[in-house]
């Protein structure tokens, strides 16, 4: 389904979103009849929002055939308005939708309709996939029965090595024309295992025996693209095509008025016209009428009449869609008036179709801040299920309703994360990318990656520029910092580090599990550490098959992990090592 608008998306469990086109806000009692729950909606991929404050101006209302009606204080119908409204939404429906929406009403209600079910997402990507740590970590990732899809260059090697059936997409994060925004729709988590390639000057064997051994024991040079292109340009082009599908800790802002952000959308009425009412309704920006004097928007109405309905429409406002995918829901931030608002979301531009549909209160006077998780919506179609106005989903009377005009003052729409944040973007890199430049630091005594840094066309000054990139992005991340990478089996005891100081060895399969970890740790979000086991190089490490050391909690680390320690902090001032 395509949609030019604004955009969500859901897991099974809950509704999240994917493709906002439109959010209305009112309190209007729509059609006031109910019937049986749909099926689960929250499996819907793309939708539009609406949210209703009621207001009546008649004496009282009666039920026909399903319908409220006002049986007084009519007025004439505005015909223009009408249209207008219409125009503003596509258009009209076609007439044989028109008729058919009819003779189902005038039939009575049919069997619940079904609600298309949306694809699963949360496809973990991992880049650089067929190197030692990537090809490990597609590995383990399938074994748990994870939805992977892996990014490289060489299509034919990728599928030797992974097999035929594996999701793959082929591109170059050096090119960024290559990471077309298609390929990554559904990839909620990101693993970066893309490393500038170090080789033997001499030559390597067939299975790059020297290289799996470390650049220790030979004379290294870089094989391919230089570390500025891999480690800094590459890692600025693969943020930039993943960030909209993973999300960002702050949010996203859809409409509002934030520190230096700002964003303003056309807003249409959506009045009782559509209907046959009379009722007027408007959205205007206040300059002034927010906190502390900044800018707001402002629903209000200006007749006192029944079925009003502010709405925010999208749909004509986008001519691509806008992935909100990656959230868990809406923030709204807005100065109530004690009156119960509703957002009402639809999946499709389509002038009858289904919608999902939560309330909240608010609370007079006062700037709130109110999140509405996509996992609270409910379905309703045709106005099966009763929705907030007057009259709440179990037909009891609404506790807030209050007659008359309503002005709802909103500074911003925001979609968020919700807590905890877990890593969305982890990221291998290597310890020592902070010491070239050390001062009073002894390079003799430091590893051959250190030492031939600029000889290495400055692999780790670029490394770390990379790292700044991710850390700078606002993608929730983890930076891990391995030590020299061996190909010894995972099961030696750790040690975690910061500040990056440490050297020694480690197994690349341990590096694997240790990513694939912290995609679930909220104790990982935003954290960079250095990790080697306590084997030293000297010693070869062995599992015996027949007893395998138990599977490690790796939270046990992380938790022992501090924000806003890079070793960074040490290029200012000499640090004893």
């Amino acid at each position: 389904m395509e949609c030019h608008c604004l955009s969500t998306l859901t897991n099974p469990s809950s509704f999240s979103s994917s493709r906002i086109l439109n959010f209305q806000f009112s309190g209007v009692d729509y059609f006031g009849f109910s019937s049986p729950p749909l099926p689960n909606p929250f499996l819907q991929r793309r939708f539009q929002s609406s949210v209703y404050q009621k207001k009546l101006s008649f004496h009282s209302l009666s039920t026909r055939g399903g319908f409220i009606v006002s049986e007084a204080g009519k007025q004439g119908w505005d015909v223009g308005r009408f249209l207008k409204t219409l125009y503003f939404f596509n258009g009209p429906p076609s007439p044989a939708k028109f008729f058919e929406f009819l003779i189902e009403k005038l039939s009575g209600p049919s069997p619940s309709e079904a609600v298309k079910a949306m694809e699963t997402s949360g496809i973990v990507l991992v880049a650089g996939a067929t190197g030692g740590v990537g090809r490990r970590v597609v590995d383990l990732l399938r074994k748990k029965g994870l939805p992977v899809r892996v990014l490289v260059r060489n299509e034919e090697k990728a599928r030797r090595m992974l097999g035929p059936d594996v999701d793959l997409i082929v591109g170059d994060i050096t090119k960024a024309s290559t990471l077309i925004p298609e390929y990554f729709k559904g990839v909620r988590m990101v693993i970066n295992a893309v490393s500038v390639i170090v080789g033997p000057k001499e030559g390597d064997t067939p299975d790059r025996a020297k290289y799996s051994q470390g650049i220790k024991f030979f004379e290294p040079e870089i094989k391919g693209d230089s570390p500025e292109m891999v480690e800094f340009i590459g890692m600025k082009n693969l943020i930039n095509a993943v960030k909209e599908t993973v999300g960002l800790r702050s949010g996203k802002l859809v409409f509002g008025f934030e520190d230096n952000l700002s964003r303003e959308l056309p807003w249409g009425a959506l009045d009782d016209v559509v209907m046959g009412g009379v009722s007027e309704s408007t959205f205007l920006i206040d300059p002034n009428g927010g906190e502390n004097g900044r800018p707001t928007g402002i629903f209000r109405d200006i007749q006192r009449e029944l079925w009003v309905k502010i709405s925010l429409n999208f749909l004509q406002n986008f001519s691509t869609p806008e992935d909100l995918s990656a959230y868990d829901g809406l923030e709204l931030r807005i100065k109530g008036d004690g009156r119960r608002y509703k957002l009402i979301i639809r999946t499709s531009r389509d002038w009858d179709t289904v919608g999902y549909t939560t309330g909240f209160d608010t609370v007079k006077d006062q700037w709130q801040s109110i999140r509405l998780p996509f996992s609270s919506l409910k379905p309703i179609f045709r106005a099966r299920t009763l929705m907030f106005s007057k009259f709440e989903y179990d037909g009891k009377l609404n506790p807030t309703f209050v007659e008359g005009p309503f002005q709802l003052p909103v500074s911003s729409i925001r979609a968020y994360i919700k807590e905890p944040i877990t890593p969305r973007f982890v990221h291998v890199s290597s310890a020592g990318v902070t010491r070239p430049d050390r001062p009073g630091l002894d390079l003799s005594k430091q590893p051959p990656a250190v030492r031939l840094n600029k000889e290495l066309g400055f692999i780790l000054t670029y490394k770390l520029k990379g790292e700044d990139l991710i850390r700078e992005s606002g993608i929730p991340y983890t930076i891990v910092r391995p030590c020299a990478l061996t190909e010894e089996p995972a099961g030696a005891d750790l040690i975690f580090d910061q500040g990056d100081n440490i050297t020694g060895k480690i197994s690349r399969e341990e590096v694997a599990r240790i990513c694939i970890a912290a995609l679930e740790s909220p104790y990982a979000c935003d954290k960079t550490f250095e990790v080697k086991s306590v084997i030293p190089f000297s010693e070869p490490y062995t599992v015996d098959p027949e007893s395998p050391p138990p599977e490690k909690d790796y939270n046990v680390y992380f938790k022992t992990l501090k924000d806003g320690i890079t070793g960074k902090e040490s290029l200012e001032k000499p640090v004893p090592v």
